[in-house]
């Protein structure tokens, strides 16, 4: 057949280049790779179906409270709200609530403190997903509060060794013995949480407590997922919710009469997805630009063979080639070019992603699901071809327009048989200096931001202060006694190991991601009309905590150890707080106390002190309010709204200052929790610094993998213009002898060539900047104090690649420079 001696007579051109062949396939590889490995990206947490059967009917319902900024987080419902919408709403054939929780489990293996999940018994039915071994829990197992639990495949796997009699075994939650009842399959994840260290690995019922339902009315910390009846529409169903919302607001208390909520109903994959989704577009835009400077690369390198080869054509023509036969083997050529970078890539991206997972960012939910399966493939193959059906279009044009006659009479020569190709050379030069632009302004905008966050002020002292967290389990510390003796004898025992400065506890740790915002009211506060919400960020905290997290004193005086349950109510506030509420004045003394102004009930807490603010989510994340209450004083500060059996201090993130690194302490850290409850484990035990840097982690992907892609960009458009300026340079070889035998300078000679390299350049510069201005547009939700359009980053990256087009052009410039006129005018 033709098409396999057009692939021999490919495969025996390509053998005869062997540098040009191996340039070619080795830019393929990384461009189709590179495109490959985000394309996965994308596929595994866009493209890909959530894991549920009929997907499009599953929403997410929540209450959407008038005068909160959410932030982008996802709105809650409260413990009785989810009681009343599972009750009064008729738009779903199923509906249930459920709340991220974590448990210690032992029993079997090691204590560890695990991330699960308490479910509806109807949650499991709504996602239409059955388990791999055993069943799921009934309602009546639920309302009941019955001890069971649904593990998933990968604790199955990991923690009991695929045991086959799994069902019925106890393990032990807290201390306290439930009975798996169940595995679910491989791959099952709920809730659909970001990142890889949040999945839940067990299920319990949801068996809302007595508390929860009557004192939880104004804790949004419950979500809700159901199913649609078949054609009800999400807009539909929102507004079927609104008369359970009416119903959940008359049913508030005094405390929350200023309170007004509305249903929101979402598509659970849009909710899911919502705040990745700018992220892996742009960076899959930004690795389609590499990918397109390595196929104009390949163009021009097509371009500059088709040229050389330009007499050999000629004679295929005279000899009775058609155009069209000359097209399918230049198109050949190309696609076995890209073939081969096609299937390398495939390879460079399997091996990137094995190694790579685990560097993604804690922001993208699913990634479970990255990874190469038969969809990421064929796309790779598919890119493959469509790159060399593109490349090899170009020069395949051109040969088919060869003239046999005009060819055949330059003979050798093709300085001037090449002139009619220039212009379409210097066009696919300028079109990926441009682009190398745009990925360079991208670049140096995110570098520029991630240096902004760098440079943040924290408010307080990451160095040489070691962190863990911990929970003590009910059952065994079922009393406050108990809680306050183990929390004295760990305060004592970690204060005399040497090297130790300082230790505090708190129940939200700063920098951390750890968001639990309440309602306060500062005394003569008038709430103007329309106000939102009072919320600060509440952190409970106990021992010496401000001078083992080197938070200083501003003014007024830190929280002590006599500040008791029985003792006067005390807060510390952060300096935006007073700002914010007293302008002008000296905030300690003042008063406030917890929940909105119509919570009379409450008691008044005396502000004794004044701090900096503190960055309590992240260091790009705006700072708020912030109050920090002892943890003795925790139930008294909620007053009559204090249920009998709560507890403090049960629980949070122990902050150690030594004079040691952190991670010499960890293991005396690990020490004393033992000699004083040997099964209670610690999670997350790291320095602070390695907190404050996760927080930076996905602004630090972004960066890295924006700015290699503008590295890879620069390089392959700099040996891009070197190719086209050292290829125009050999054709007018004739021409340079001709004005060095007539007396031109050499230097005349290197500057007519570096004129033509910074022509292309300064084109490319303009166009690129042109094309920035509106590119960076999809930048601004990934930028931190910095400006899209910032002129300084801008002008850079122009100046840069205007400066790259001319260092690429010396080497030629001074080639035609060194050219001997009278050796070169024999050759021709």
């Amino acid at each position: 057949m033709q098409i396999f001696r057009d692939m021999h007579h490919a495969l025996r051109q390509l053998r005869r280049s062997p540098g040009l062949t191996l340039t070619a396939v080795l830019m393929l590889a990384f461009g189709i790779g590179a495109t490959t490995g985000i394309f996965s990206i994308v596929e595994g947490v866009l493209l890909r179906p959530l894991p549920f059967p009929d997907q499009a009917r599953l929403v997410t319902l929540s209450d959407i409270i008038e005068g909160v900024d959410y932030g982008g987080d996802i709105p809650a419902v409260t413990a009785p709200g989810v009681r009343t919408y599972m009750r009064d709403t008729s738009a779903f054939s199923g509906l249930g609530g459920y709340q991220a929780s974590t448990y210690e489990v032992s029993g079997e293996g090691e204590p560890t403190q695990t991330n699960a999940a308490r479910l509806s018994a109807s949650i499991f039915p709504v996602l239409s997903v059955a388990p791999l071994l055993g069943r799921t829990f009934s309602q009546q197992e639920d309302d009941s509060a019955a001890r069971l639990t649904v593990i998933s495949y990968e604790m199955w796997r990991g923690r009991f060794h695929s045991d086959a009699h799994i069902l019925g075994q106890k393990l032990l939650l807290d201390r306290k013995p439930y009975e798996v009842i169940g595995v679910m399959p491989r791959g099952f994840e709920f809730p659909l949480v970001p990142g890889q260290l949040n999945r839940s690995e067990l299920w319990v019922p949801l068996s809302l407590t007595h508390d929860e339902l009557t004192q939880g009315a104004g804790g949004w910390s419950f979500y809700m997922v159901g199913r649609l009846k078949p054609g009800v529409t999400p807009a539909q169903a929102q507004q079927d919710a609104g008369g359970a919302a009416q119903e959940i607001m008359r049913n508030f208390p005094p405390a929350l009469a200023r309170r007004h909520i509305h249903p929101l109903v979402e598509r659970l994959d849009e909710a899911t997805l919502a705040q990745a989704r700018p992220l892996v577009r742009t960076l899959f835009l930004a690795v389609i630009l590499v990918l397109f400077i390595a196929c104009v690369n390949l163009a021009g390198l097509l371009l500059v063979r088709m040229i050389g080869r330009r007499h050999e054509i000629a004679v295929h023509v005279a000899l009775g080639a058609s155009g069209a036969a000359v097209l399918r083997q230049w198109l050949v050529e190309a696609l076995l070019l890209s073939m081969s970078g096609g299937m390398l890539g495939l390879a460079l991206a399997w091996i990137a992603l094995r190694a790579g997972v685990s560097f993604l960012p804690e922001t993208l939910p699913r990634v479970s699901s990255v990874g190469l399966d038969w969809q990421v493939a064929a796309f790779a193959l598919g890119l493959a071809v469509l790159t060399g059906l593109l490349c090899g279009l170009v020069p395949g044009l051109a040969a088919a327009r060869t003239g046999a006659n005009e060819a055949l009479k330059e003979g050798g020569r093709t300085g001037t048989a090449a002139g009619g190709q220039a212009r379409l050379r210097s066009a696919l030069v300028i079109a990926e200096l441009a682009v190398a632009l745009v990925l360079l302004t991208a670049s140096g905008l995110l570098l520029r931001s991630f240096q902004k966050m760098r440079s943040v002020q924290l408010g307080f002292r990451a160095d040489h202060m070691l962190t863990a967290g911990y929970n003590l389990p009910r059952q065994r510390y079922s009393t406050q006694p108990a809680i306050d003796t183990f929390n004295s004898i760990l305060q004592n025992k970690l204060e005399q190991l040497p090297g130790v400065e300082a230790v505090g506890v708190t129940t939200l740790l700063p920098a951390a991601g750890q968001d639990l915002r309440s309602t306060f009211t500062p005394e003569g506060y008038v709430p103007v009309k329309d106000a939102g919400l009072n919320l600060v960020w509440l952190p409970e905290v106990m021992g010496d905590y401000f001078q083992a997290a080197g938070i200083p004193i501003l003014r007024g005086r830190a929280l002590t150890p006599a500040d008791t349950a029985t003792s006067p109510l005390v807060v510390v506030v952060n300096r935006t707080l007073a700002e914010r509420y007293w302008p002008g004045q000296d905030p300690i003394g003042k008063r406030l106390h917890r929940g909105s102004a119509e919570a009379t009930a409450l008691p008044w807490i005396t502000v004794v002190g004044e701090i900096g603010d503190v960055k309590e989510l992240a260091a790009d994340v705006p700072t708020t309010n912030q109050m920090y209450l002892p943890v003795s004083q925790g139930k008294s500060s909620v007053g009559p709204f204090a249920s009998p059996g709560m507890l403090v201090g049960n629980g949070g993130s122990l902050v150690v200052r030594s004079q040691l690194p952190p991670e010499q302490m960890a293991d005396a850290l690990r020490s004393v929790i033992r000699s004083i409850d040997p099964q209670l484990p610690l999670t997350r035990v790291e320095a602070m610094d390695q907190v404050v840097s996760e927080g930076q982690a996905p602004r630090r992907f972004n960066t890295v993998l924006i700015s290699s892609f503008a590295a890879a960009a620069v390089v392959l458009a700099m040996l891009g213009i070197y190719s086209v300026i050292a290829f125009s340079t050999v054709l007018r070889t004739q021409e340079m002898a001709i004005r060095l035998a007539l007396g031109s300078q050499r230097t005349t000679v290197m500057r007519l060539v570096l004129v033509s390299g910074a022509r292309l350049g300064l084109m490319g510069s303009a166009i690129g900047a042109l094309a920035a201005v509106f590119a960076m547009r999809l930048l601004r939700s990934l930028l931190f104090q910095v400006d899209a359009l910032d002129p300084i980053v801008m002008v850079l990256a122009a100046m840069f690649i205007f400066a790259l087009a001319l260092a690429a052009s010396f080497i030629p410039a001074y080639r035609a420079a060194s050219i001997d006129p009278m050796r070169a005018l024999r050759s021709h």
